[in-house]
């Protein structure tokens, strides 16, 4: 049995998009900040190999390896970006 002032996720979703351009029916924003850096295994060759590229670079491995990630994300995203607008190009009908 549902409770009487529990919303579906179908009007959830509605009161969101009505109220999506109004400022003040919004809360103000968290500030979240992460406790502990994230973990990634890497194998012993891949991480002496970053290590060694980090000392050339005069950083720590982390930042380095930060970087690395960050340099490769805009990238793809860059790529990404580039192959769904030729992708739209060549669509026999147009979405927007």
């Amino acid at each position: 049995m549902k409770k009487k002032n529990q919303l579906t996720e179908i009007e959830i979703d509605e009161l969101v998009t009505a109220q999506a351009n109004d400022d003040n029916a919004w809360e103000a924003p968290e500030t979240v900040e992460r406790d502990s850096a994230a973990t990634l295994a890497l194998s012993s060759e891949l991480a002496s190999r970053a290590a060694f590229f980090a000392r050339l670079h005069k950083m720590p491995v982390a930042a380095w390896l930060e970087s690395i990630i960050q340099e490769r994300l805009a990238f793809e995203e860059s790529a990404f970006a580039g192959l769904k607008q030729v992708m739209e190009e060549k669509a026999p009908y147009k979405t927007s």
